[in-house]
């Protein structure tokens, strides 16, 4: 793997930045538009994503950046929990949410694998 000097260039960032503008896309719909709680929460939780991702890169210590990777992955859990609920709340429609149930567990699977690759590095390092 090439070395990465910007958190710009990570592709679970670029992944994580998609999905946080499709849940904002999603929030401006009716009725989640109008449900003020919910729809605050489900942007925080998705953009917590792409911010984790970002700010454990720019400690420039892996095992840091590990530790933020987790919270990333959290965060896609809790997001896709959200869309559970708000599609059985009425929310949100079994379209969207199954394929923003996709995208999640795509994205947090690939910060998986990259949060494995980071620890293997770390161990080759020692």
């Amino acid at each position: 793997m090439a070395k990465i000097s910007a958190f710009e260039d990570l592709e679970v960032w670029k992944e994580a930045v998609r999905i946080g503008v499709e849940i904002y896309r999603l929030a401006d719909l009716s009725p989640l538009k109008h449900d003020y709680k919910s729809r605050d929460q489900i942007i925080g939780a998705a953009i917590s994503i792409s911010n984790n991702i970002a700010e454990g890169f720019e400690y420039n210590n892996n095992k840091v950046f590990i530790k933020y990777l987790h919270y990333a992955k959290g965060s896609a859990g809790e997001v896709r929990s959200q869309l559970a609920i708000l599609v059985a709340a009425g929310r949100v429609n079994n379209e969207d949410y199954e394929k923003l149930k996709s995208d999640l567990s795509g994205l947090s699977s690939k910060i998986k694998s990259f949060i494995n690759y980071l620890k293997a590095f770390n161990q080759k390092k020692k």
